[in-house]
């Protein structure tokens, strides 16, 4: 059974950071590229990071280029996050997923809220 569980998020200053993680089970990641979303509320999903199933090859929304920092460990089978300079309109639930998903399958997300 596919599951994919993310944490890390929590509430925090402008200009700060916050490391996410998602660990995947009942499929191996390292057979997939694997990619960050976020949905703000009132906004639809939107994609943040991805990265290639060996990780050679990275790409960022603009949003977020110089400031977010995607990564894998495929012996943990786990994907991280790391958000830096973090600003309130990066307020939103974070999620993972591989390119094409499973059947609509989604996490649960964690929830990143940047405020003073």
């Amino acid at each position: 059974q596919v599951q994919l569980v993310e944490s890390g998020g929590g509430l925090v200053q402008p200009g700060g950071s916050l490391r996410l993680s998602c660990a995947a089970s009942g499929f191996t990641i390292s057979s997939y590229a694997m990619r960050w979303y976020r949905q703000a509320p009132g906004k639809e999903r939107e994609l943040v990071a991805h990265i290639s199933n060996l990780g050679r090859t990275i790409n960022y929304a603009d949003s977020v280029k110089g400031r977010f920092a995607i990564s894998r460990d495929n012996a943990k089978n786990t994907v991280y996050l790391q958000m830096n300079s973090l600003k309130p309109e990066d307020t939103a639930v974070y999620y993972c997923n591989t390119v094409s998903g499973f059947a609509g399958y989604w996490g649960q997300g964690t929830q990143v809220t940047v405020s003073s």
